[in-house]
């Protein structure tokens, strides 16, 4: 995987150009997976087992592909006891707990509109 540095410039932080840093996470954390995760650690520290029980239909290789990347980007933090079997636990950082406000927000969005939405669809479609 190659990742972009930040150089310093103001277009690393710029969503809308393909070339950025900034576009790089935003695509990294916007995605349902990652979303579900982050939503289902809330301010809980779970382990592997517990969160996808926690997300109904996730596969064990998408489960382990999100919490490497959430971890890679400093949102999730992993920590292994040394015991046998090992037992891994996952919990949000400050910085996933803080996406975590804009991630209820978009819930709250969701379930506020939910019929408005439905609606429109059954329009469409019909």
């Amino acid at each position: 995987m190659v990742t972009k540095q930040l150089g310093g410039s103001a277009d690393d932080g710029d969503v809308r150009r393909a070339d950025s840093l900034a576009r790089e996470i935003f695509s990294d954390v916007a995605n349902k997976w990652a979303l579900l995760i982050i939503e289902a650690l809330g301010e809980r520290t779970l382990r592997f087992g517990g969160l996808r029980d926690e997300i109904e239909g996730i596969s064990h290789k998408m489960l382990t592909q999100n919490l490497r990347m959430l971890e890679r980007n400093g949102l999730v933090e992993r920590t292994v006891h040394p015991v046998v079997p090992p037992r891994v636990e996952y919990t949000l950082t400050g910085p996933g707990r803080a996406l975590r406000v804009t991630i209820d927000g978009l819930c709250d969005w969701t379930h506020r509109h939910l019929g408005h939405i439905e609606a429109s669809r059954h329009r469409f479609d019909g």
